[in-house]
C-alpha cells in the first residue's frame, strides 16, 4: 500500500480531476564554447587610437548513425529489465507507496563529479552521462564508456549473474552501459489493417564487391575549414594519382579519413601542396599556402560484416563500412554544391524564391545510406534552406529594416538589429574593380563614417577614412552618415564603408526566421506528393550516380526507381461522446469527423470567465456577440459554461497587457471574492500580427493571476463561424478539467497491454533556444496519462536544463533537506504519484514515448532516462518495478510515402496523401530491430510525413500489431481538434508544455506573431534579450522557471 506521507507537491492534488503542479528545476549549463572567426587578410581602416603597427585601411595591401555496440543475450525479448534491490538507508513513505529509501545524490545520474563532460553530453561523440545502477553506484564499464567516447569492438559480453537471474523470471536486466544494450529484436511483423501497396523515397544500392582501405590523414598546418582541407587533397589527386596513388580515385571526409577501393602502393608517404589564392584580378602574384600531407594506412573496412548486418546475421551495424558508402556518395556533390549536413543547395536546382528582409531560399536535396531489410538504399529528399540575398549591403540593410536609409542616419535600434543580422557574414569589396577581397563581418561602428579616423603613423597624424578612400582609390564616399563594417577579429577591427561592399553569395541564413519568412518558405516547398515524387525521381536522374566517378570507383550502383513497399491501412477507433448527445460514439472517417450532434464525454465547469480585447480593429460589441457566441457552443458541446461574463469585455493596448490584465482581474474578483468563487476563464482576443503579446498574457495569467486563458485572433472573432467556436470549445473544455472523447475500446477494457492492467502513458520532449540564443537554456517536458484504463488526461511538469542538453535531468533526482536529509524527487516520480492520487492504482505498465531523439543519441537516452525511471520507481517503494516499453518517436526524417497509384482516389486522402492509418514495417524499416512507420493523419497541403517509431526496451513484449494498433488509436484522441494528429498526442503534448515554458522564461517575444492557439499553431517565436533570469552566462546554474498558480498547474493548461 501506498501510504500518504509528507512528499513534494502531492499536496496540490484534491481529487481525480486534479492534476500535479508544474516542476522546476535549476541544472547547471554547459560551458560555452569561444568561437573564432576569420582574419581578413587584406588590411582595412584600424580603430582610432590604437598603434600605427595596426592593420592599415582596406585594400593597401596583398555524423548519424550509432555508436557500435556488444552484443548481449537479452533473458526476454529486446531489452527488459532486472530486479531493483532494497537500498540502504532511512526514507520516508510517500503518497500511496510503501517508504524506499532515496539514492544518495553523490551517486545520481547526470551529477557526476564537478559536472564533468561526461554529466552534461557535451557534443554528439560525447559518452553518455552517469547512468548509475540501481544500488546506485557507477559500474565499471559504464565508467570506461564515460572516459573513452569510442564505440566498443563488437566482441560477445559475458551476462551478468543479476541478468541470468532476470532471465530465470522472464524479466530483463538494466542495462550497465551502451556496451550491454542491444534494443530490442522486430517480434514478426503486423498483420492488421487492409493490405496494399506505397511507394517510398528510398533507392536500392548495390553492395560493392571492392576492397576498402581506410588512410589517416595529417594536413600541417592544421586548418579547420573543410573547404580547404578538400582543397588541397584535391590537387594532392591531381597531382600524383597516376604517379603515386595507382590510379586510385580516394574519397575524403574533409577531416582526418581518406578511402580507397584498394590498396594504395605504400604504407605511409608525405606530399607537399602548394595551393594558390585565388585571381583577384589585380594582376598582384597570387599568395601561395604551403602544405605537408601525411597519408598513412589505417585498417581495412569490412564489408563482410555489413552484408551480414543486412541479412540479420550480425546484431550491429557496422557504422565505419556505412560511413565510407556515405563519403563516397557526397563527394561530388559536395563539389557542385553547397553542402550543409546531409543537404545540398544551390541556385541552379530550382528558382530562388524571396522570404523577405534581405533572405532568399535555395532549392536542393537530401541524401543518406541506409540499412534497411531490403539492404542498402539511398534515401533521396526534395529540400529547400534560406540564404542571405547576394546583395549590396546598403540594399541589404534596407531590406532588412523595411526602410530607406539611403539618405538618412541609422537609429541605434536600427544599428543593433543590422549588426545583429551582419554578425559572421562574408562580403566582398566593389571599389577596386575586378580586385573583390572578401571580408567577415565581425560588428558595426557606433559612429558615423564620417567621423571615423585612423592613425597614419606613430607620431598620432591621424586621416579620416573619407579623406583616405578618395587619396588612395578615388573614391568618394556619399553615404558618410552611415556607420562602418567593422571586419577581422573585435580586439582589432578594421573599417569598411557599407557602400563598397557587396555580400557574398551562397551563405546560409542558421539564424532564427521570423514568421513570414518561415510561411514564405513553407509555401515554397509544399509540393502535393505527385509533384514531390516526380522531382525526387528527376533528382535521382539528374545526380547520374551511375556516371559518379567517385561511385564507379568503389563500385557502388543506384536505382533510379523509388522502392516499392507492402503496407497496410489500420482502421480508425470508435470513439465515445456523452450519452446525452444525439450521437453517443462515432467512428472517424479519413482521420476526421465533427462534434456535430455530439456533446463531450465529459464536459468542465466555467461559472466566471471574462474577455479583454486587445485587437484595435474589434469593436466593443463583436467582441461581445463572439464571446456569447463561443459561450453558447460550449454549452451547446456539454459544458456546463455560464453565458454572460462577471465583467463584460474590455479593451485594452496591446502594450499594457500586464497593467490590463490585472486590473481587470481584480475588478472581477472584487465581485466574485464575496461570493468564495474562483474566476475559471479569461478568453483574449488578440491582433492577427501580436507579436510578444501572446506569451506576455500566458506568463502574466498562469504565474501572476493563476487562470487559464484562452487566446483568440482577429480573424477567426470576424469569421463567426461555428467550426471554429467548435475547435476553441475543445481547447477550454480541457484546460478547465473536462474530457472531450475516449476510445470506446479503451472504455470496454479491449485495448490489450494498456487496459488489462494499470498502465501510465508518458511522453516527453525537450526544445532547445533558437540559433544564436547560445546561453538561454533547454525545456524539458514529460506528460503523463492521469485517468485509467481511458487514458486521455495527461499532467504536465516541465523544468529548465542545460542549454542544448537533449538528456532529461530532471527525471528523477535526490536534493538534501536540511532537517530530512537526502528527498527523492523529480517529474517521472511526481507524475508516478499523481497517477495514483487520480486513479487509485499504482502503475503495473510504463509506456514511455520520447520525442526529439536522433538515431546517434538512442544509446545515451535510454541508459540515462530508463535509469532514471528505475530510480524514480525504486524511490516511491522497495522492489515496485512497473515493467517499461520505451519508444523514440522521430518526425525529422525525409522518408516519404507515396500512393501507389496516384489515379486511384480509394488509396489517397483529398490531398493526394497515403491515408491516415498507413503502417510500414517492411523494406525500408531496420533489418533486425522493432520500428515503424506510421502516418496516422490525413494531409491537408504538402506531403504528409509519416511518423518514425523505434523501441529501445520493451519489457511489456508487444507484438508489432499491439503496438502499432495502440499508438495509431492514440493519435485520434487528441483534445485540441476532431482530427487524427501525426504524432502520438504525449509527445504532442510534451512539446506543447515545453514550448509554453519558453513563454515564462522569455516574456518579450520576437517581431513575429502567433496564431489564436498559440504553439499549436506552431504559435509565436519567443526571445528577448531580457529572460527574467533564467539565462546562464559562462557556468553559472540555470535558474528554475517561475513558479505555476496551483489551480493552473493542475490542470492541462497548455492545450
Amino acid at each position: 500500500m501506498w501510504a500518504p506521507r509528507s512528499t513534494p507537491l502531492s499536496s496540490h492534488f484534491h481529487h481525480h480531476q486534479r492534476f500535479p503542479p508544474l516542476l522546476s528545476s535549476s541544472i547547471p549549463p554547459k560551458q560555452s564554447r569561444s568561437q573564432s572567426e576569420a582574419v581578413p587578410t587584406d588590411r582595412p581602416i584600424q580603430q582610432r587610437g590604437e598603434a600605427s603597427s595596426s592593420p592599415r585601411p582596406a585594400g593597401m595591401g596583398s555524423r548519424r548513425g550509432r555508436p557500435q555496440q556488444q552484443q548481449y543475450p537479452p533473458p526476454a525479448r529486446g531489452g527488459g529489465r532486472g530486479p531493483i534491490p532494497q537500498q540502504q538507508g532511512g526514507g520516508r513513505g510517500t503518497q500511496g507507496f510503501t517508504a524506499a529509501p532515496p539514492q544518495h545524490p553523490r551517486h545520481d545520474a547526470a551529477a557526476g563529479r564537478g559536472r564533468g563532460r561526461a554529466a552534461r553530453g557535451d557534443g554528439p561523440s560525447s559518452p553518455a552521462p552517469a547512468a548509475a545502477g540501481p544500488l546506485g553506484r557507477l559500474p565499471p564499464e559504464l565508467r570506461q564508456a564515460m572516459e573513452d567516447p569510442s564505440p566498443p569492438p563488437a566482441q560477445p559480453v559475458p551476462v551478468p549473474a543479476q541478468a541470468e537471474a532476470a532471465a530465470a523470471t522472464g524479466q530483463a536486466a538494466i542495462p550497465a552501459s551502451s556496451k550491454a544494450i542491444r534494443f530490442p529484436l522486430r517480434p514478426g511483423k503486423g498483420s492488421a489493417g487492409t493490405r496494399c501497396l506505397v511507394k517510398a523515397n528510398h533507392f536500392i544500392a548495390q553492395l560493392p564487391d571492392k576492397d576498402l582501405h581506410h588512410y589517416h590523414v595529417s594536413i600541417t598546418p592544421e586548418v579547420t575549414s573543410r573547404v580547404v582541407n578538400r582543397a588541397v587533397i584535391h590537387e594532392l589527386v591531381n597531382l600524383h594519382r597516376a604517379a603515386y596513388l595507382g590510379g586510385r580515385l580516394p574519397a575524403y571526409d574533409g577531416r582526418k579519413s581518406l578511402y580507397t577501393a584498394g590498396p594504395l602502393p605504400f604504407a605511409s608517404k608525405e606530399f607537399q601542396i602548394t595551393l594558390l589564392d585565388d585571381d583577384d584580378g589585380s594582376g598582384a602574384q597570387r599568395r601561395q599556402r604551403n602544405f605537408k600531407v601525411v597519408i598513412k594506412f589505417a585498417a581495412r573496412a569490412d564489408l563482410h560484416r555489413l552484408g551480414m548486418f543486412l541479412a540479420g546475421r550480425h546484431a550491429e551495424a557496422p557504422q565505419e563500412a556505412l560511413q565510407v558508402l556515405d563519403i563516397v556518395l557526397r563527394e561530388l556533390p559536395s563539389a557542385r554544391y553547397a553542402p550543409f549536413g546531409r543537404s545540398f543547395f544551390s541556385p541552379d536546382l530550382g528558382r530562388r524564391q524571396p522570404l523577405g528582409d534581405g533572405l532568399e531560399s535555395w532549392r536542393g536535396f537530401y541524401q543518406s545510406i541506409r540499412p534497411t531489410q531490403m539492404g542498402l538504399s539511398l534515401n533521396i529528399d526534395m529540400s529547400a534552406t534560406a540564404f542571405i540575398e547576394p546583395l549590396p549591403v546598403i540594399d541589404y540593410a534596407a531590406q532588412l529594416l523595411r526602410s530607406d536609409i539611403h539618405s538618412r542616419p541609422l537609429s541605434d535600434a536600427e544599428r543593433v538589429k543590422i549588426k545583429k543580422a551582419l554578425r559572421g557574414v562574408k562580403v566582398e569589396v566593389t571599389h577596386r574593380g575586378n580586385m573583390r577581397r572578401k571580408y567577415r563581418i565581425s560588428g558595426l561602428t557606433t559612429q558615423a563614417t564620417r567621423e571615423l579616423t585612423f592613425p597614419v603613423d606613430e607620431g598620432g597624424t591621424v586621416k579620416s577614412v573619407v579623406q583616405y578612400f578618395q587619396e588612395t582609390y578615388g573614391f568618394a564616399i556619399q553615404h558618410t552618415y552611415l556607420p562602418c563594417l567593422q571586419v577581422g577579429n573585435q580586439q582589432r577591427p578594421n573599417y569598411l564603408p557599407m557602400e563598397v561592399c557587396k555580400i557574398v553569395e551562397g551563405q546560409r541564413y542558421s539564424k532564427r526566421l521570423n514568421q513570414n519568412q518561415i510561411r514564405a518558405l513553407l509555401d515554397e516547398t509544399c509540393q502535393y506528393p505527385r509533384d514531390r515524387e516526380r522531382d525526387i525521381t528527376q533528382m535521382v536522374k539528374h545526380n547520374a550516380y551511375q556516371e559518379d566517378p567517385y561511385a564507379k570507383e568503389f563500385g557502388i550502383k543506384i536505382s533510379d526507381r523509388l522502392a516499392s513497399v507492402d503496407a497496410r491501412i489500420l482502421p480508425a477507433p470508435r470513439l465515445k461522446y456523452n450519452e446525452t448527445g444525439r450521437e453517443k460514439d462515432c467512428l472517424p472517417r479519413v482521420g476526421q469527423w465533427n462534434m456535430m450532434n455530439k456533446k463531450m464525454v465529459n464536459g468542465g465547469k466555467v461559472r466566471s470567465w471574462m474577455c479583454v480585447n486587445f485587437a484595435r480593429n474589434v469593436p466593443d460589441k463583436l467582441a461581445r456577440d463572439f464571446c456569447h457566441q463561443l459561450a453558447q457552443m460550449c454549452q451547446d458541446s456539454g459544458m456546463d459554461f455560464a453565458l454572460e461574463p462577471v465583467l463584460p469585455p474590455m479593451s485594452a493596448r496591446p502594450d499594457q497587457v500586464e497593467r490590463a490584465l490585472k486590473a481587470r482581474y481584480h475588478e472581477a474578483m472584487n465581485i466574485l471574492g464575496p461570493q468564495r468563487r474562483e474566476l475559471d476563464l479569461l478568453i483574449g482576443i488578440l491582433p492577427d500580427n501580436n507579436g510578444s503579446l501572446y506569451g506576455d498574457l500566458k506568463r502574466v495569467c498562469e504565474i501572476d493571476l493563476g487562470i487559464v486563458s484562452q487566446c483568440c485572433c482577429t480573424k477567426q472573432v470576424f469569421k463567426l463561424n461555428k467550426q471554429i467556436y467548435a475547435n476553441i470549445a475543445l481547447k477550454i473544455n480541457v484546460k478547465v478539467g473536462g474530457r472531450n472523447t475516449v476510445l470506446v475500446d479503451a472504455l470496454s477494457r479491449r485495448i490489450p497491454l494498456v487496459t488489462d492492467r494499470p498502465t501510465i502513458i508518458f511522453g516527453a520532449d525537450v526544445t532547445h533556444p533558437h540559433p544564436g540564443e547560445d546561453s538561454s537554456p533547454s525545456i524539458a517536458a514529460v506528460v503523463a496519462s492521469q485517468d485509467w484504463p481511458e487514458v486521455t488526461r495527461y499532467a504536465g511538469l516541465v523544468s529548465a536544463q542545460a542549454h542544448r542538453q537533449e538528456l532529461i535531468e530532471d527525471l528523477y533526482k535526490v536534493r538534501q533537506d536540511p532537517q530530512k536529509g537526502p528527498v527523492s524527487s523529480g517529474m517521472i516520480r511526481e507524475l508516478l504519484i499523481s497517477f495514483k492520487k487520480s486513479t487509485g492504482e499504482k502503475p503495473q505498465r510504463i509506456i514511455f514515448y520520447r520525442d526529439g531523439v536522433s538515431e546517434g543519441q538512442f544509446y545515451q537516452v535510454l541508459l540515462f532516462e530508463l535509469n532514471a525511471i528505475r530510480k524514480a520507481c525504486a524511490s516511491l517503494e522497495a522492489n515496485y518495478q512497473p515493467q517499461v516499453t520505451f519508444i523514440v518517436v522521430q518526425k525529422r526524417h525525409h522518408t516519404r510515402l507515396f500512393a501507389h497509384n496516384h489515379n486511384d482516389k480509394n488509396s489517397m486522402d483529398r490531398s493526394g496523401n497515403i491515408l491516415p492509418g498507413t503502417v510500414v514495417d517492411t523494406k525500408i524499416c531496420h533489418p533486425t530491430e522493432f520500428d515503424f512507420y506510421l502516418c496516422s493523419h490525413a494531409g491537408i497541403k504538402g506531403t504528409s510525413r509519416p511518423a518514425h517509431y523505434h523501441v529501445l526496451w520493451d519489457e511489456n513484449n508487444f507484438t508489432a500489431d499491439g503496438l502499432q494498433t495502440l499508438t495509431n488509436n492514440l493519435c485520434y484522441t487528441y483534445a485540441r481538434c476532431t482530427r487524427s494528429v501525426s504524432i502520438v498526442p504525449p509527445a504532442y503534448y510534451a512539446h506543447l508544455a515545453a514550448f509554453r515554458a519558453r513563454f515564462y522564461m522569455e516574456p518579450e517575444s520576437s517581431d513575429s506573431g502567433s496564431m489564436a492557439s498559440g504553439p499549436g499553431g506552431r504559435g509565436p517565436t519567443s526571445g528577448s534579450s531580457a529572460s527574467r533570469g533564467t539565462r546562464a552566462p559562462g557556468g553559472a546554474a540555470v535558474k528554475p522557471l517561475p513558479a505555476l498558480k496551483d489551480n493552473v498547474k493542475n490542470v492541462m493548461f497548455y492545450c
